[in-house]
């Protein structure tokens, strides 16, 4: 971006790739500025400079400043390497938000909120939840990339006539046109593969494993059998976890009495792994569900052990079982509940752990002085009022962690529209 030409015939005017200097200092160059053009950033540098701002700011001034401007925070490339600096550099440029929707009513509503908010806000200072309305009940299938993917039924004379699929970037409030995927997703995952730059869909759709691949000519490809028919194990849960930087997605087995394993698929190869969790104690509780999640930036797993406590484990080389580490203990307590399932992990801020407890309370558990907290989410405003507020229980909800980014289905092709999930309260 240039605002005019440089004078070639003054030795004291920038040119164009030079750093100048003076010998007077600032005030020197305050006094050129009065009567001399300024010095011009030059396009390359503008770019590095708003590779270190925040999704969430670079939206507004992206429709604000200029069109130079809305061209480069628009394009799939700013986006892409906005994404990779916030993942490997600056952690703190991608806000790491949670997206909910109700599982026990249909309401055409999801709730999101600021994690970040929620560890970091005194007690008196409650997190709001913000909510997003659309056309009709959606279903939350995965988060990637800033991406979220969601799943409708579209009914005709209250019979389902298709069943659809969309991606929803909440910061940049971009939305793809709903894609006919020709089917109840039962167990399925969202995630991207970023040997081939593609965002997939995988879901078992007439008992055979189908991939479907986001772009301008979105199909199902029929691919590797699902392997869970080889195993007398159970799905912990139907929804696939994504791993970014493996560019797999993950689900829990578990045998009532025995033991567990991880099943991986990988989007890049289309093919199944399986590799196993850390060794359990024979005096643990196996009738105890763990619960799979992701912290820093690790797949992680927790368990319940010797009946006494719970420990969590990070797997430092993703698919090595050698390199399951043991990140933390946490005894139980009162608020913390005991029924047949662990702690879900959610989310690391420096030794606070953010997790949903056995009894339904989001808590947050400091791992260097033991204490538990119960969070101040106030969800009054999100649109569900048959649920029990997020104070209180998170049941009837389903949760998804995601992270700002610029990423938009417009980049790989897809149309896109801004009308489709509309904001019906102040951002956050």
């Amino acid at each position: 971006m240039r605002r005019g030409p440089i004078p070639v015939d003054d030795d004291a005017v920038p040119k164009k790739g030079k750093v100048v200097t003076t010998t007077g200092g600032w005030p020197e160059l305050l006094r050129c500025t009065t009567t001399k053009p300024p010095p011009i950033l030059l396009d390359e540098l503008i770019a590095e400079i708003l590779l270190r701002i925040p999704a969430r700011s670079l939206v507004p001034l992206r429709n604000s400043v200029c069109s130079s401007w809305r061209t480069l925070i628009s394009s799939s490339q700013f986006a892409k390497d906005h994404l990779r600096r916030s993942m490997a550099v600056d952690p703190g440029l991608s806000h790491p938000l949670m997206a909910y929707y109700s599982q026990t009513y249909r309401y055409p509503i999801i709730g999101v909120f600021s994690v970040r908010s929620v560890m970091e806000n005194a007690p008196h200072e409650p997190t709001k939840v913000v909510p997003y309305e659309g056309r009709r009940f959606r279903l939350i299938i995965g988060s990637c990339n800033g991406l979220l993917c969601l799943h409708d039924e579209e009914r005709q004379d209250g019979f389902v006539i298709s069943h659809r699929a969309m991606l929803w970037n909440p910061c940049t409030g971009f939305t793809s046109q709903p894609l006919e995927i020709g089917g109840l997703l039962s167990t399925c995952g969202f995630g991207y593969d970023h040997v081939n730059d593609k965002y997939k869909l995988f879901a078992i759709l007439d008992k055979k494993s189908r991939m479907f691949t986001f772009g301008p000519k979105s199909t199902w490809r029929t691919i590797q059998d699902f392997p869970r028919c080889n195993y007398r194990g159970y799905l912990v849960d139907r929804v696939g976890l994504f791993v970014s930087g493996t560019g797999t997605l993950n689900w829990l087995f578990h045998r009532y009495l025995s033991f567990v394993w991880v099943l991986s698929l990988d989007l890049v190869k289309e093919t199944f792994n399986q590799f196993s969790l850390p060794n359990r104690d024979s005096d643990d509780d196996h009738r105890v569900t763990p619960q799979l999640g992701i912290l820093r930036d690790c797949l992680a797993v927790c368990y319940e052990t010797k009946k006494t406590h719970w420990t969590v484990w990070l797997m430092k080389e993703y698919g090595v079982p050698q390199s399951w580490t043991k990140l933390a203990i946490i005894p139980h307590h009162p608020l913390l509940g005991r029924r047949p399932l662990s702690l879900q992990p959610i989310y690391m801020l420096k030794d606070v752990l953010l997790a949903i407890a056995p009894s339904g309370k989001f808590v947050l558990c400091n791992l260097n002085d033991g204490s538990i907290d119960i969070p101040n989410i106030d969800s009054s405003s999100d649109g569900m009022p048959k649920l029990c507020p997020l104070t209180q229980h998170s049941s009837g909800r389903i949760f998804e962690l995601y992270h700002e980014s610029l990423v938009s289905p417009f980049h790989f092709g897809l149309p896109s529209c801004s009308s489709e999930m509309r904001l019906i309260k102040p951002s956050l």
